[in-house]
């Protein structure tokens, strides 16, 4: 990674952000990660940092909303109609499948990069916070170039569709203001470290 930038400001928000992409808000792993979210603005250099603080207080005001719990099992497990699709098959196969041909493609991927995704289920690992959460893994393990094509030709292929649909759901706050911080630290990272995203049709 040629660019001089700090391997926590790019790791510690693809770890957080993507927790909260894949947890439920009332798993143990979000309700301790709360004091996190406090303090996310001074994990990055935000761009729009403002922004990004006032998203926050969104998350963190709606944190005690008795929907949420709601809210997150229509956004992502699946409860009812999905506007919002998390796992990237959806969007970059033409049948809409879960675990399809893009999905195998990523598995190998992180199979060729020693990377174990575990999460005690059988589920899809192109799932959104799953993939920023096996980013920080590779950033950790300083594992740059496997970084920058996870970014490049796994996340941002179908990332920004899926972040404006989420931005768009009618029903949670929350949900809207996390998608807005992730778009605006995925476009960052995206132009810190000058990738280029290949064109891929979009099924949804």
């Amino acid at each position: 990674m040629s660019q001089p930038l700090d391997i926590n400001s790019i790791n510690l928000p693809a770890r957080l952000l993507g927790a909260f992409f894949y947890y439920s808000p009332e798993s143990e792993t979000l309700i301790q990660l709360q004091a996190a979210l406090n303090e996310i603005e001074s994990l990055f250099s935000w761009r729009d940092f403002q922004q990004v603080i006032n998203q926050r207080n969104i998350m963190i005001d709606n944190l005690t909303d008795t929907e949420l719990a709601y809210q997150y099992s229509v956004l992502f497990e699946g409860q009812g109609t999905m506007t919002a699709p998390p796992w990237g098959s959806v969007y970059l196969d033409k049948e809409n499948l879960l675990m399809g041909e893009s999905a195998a493609r990523y598995r190998q991927f992180l199979a060729e990069n020693n990377i174990v995704i575990q999460t005690g289920i059988n589920e899809p690992e192109d799932q959104f916070g799953l993939m920023l959460m096996a980013l920080a893994l590779l950033i950790e393990a300083e594992q740059f170039t496997a970084a920058k094509t996870l970014l490049s030709e796994h996340i941002m292929i179908w990332a920004p569709r899926y972040l404006a649909l989420l931005s768009e759901n009618e029903i949670s706050p929350f949900y809207r203001a996390l998608a807005a911080i992730a778009e605006s630290y995925l476009s960052q990272l995206v132009a810190q470290l000058q990738l280029t995203i290949p064109f891929h049709y979009l099924y949804k």
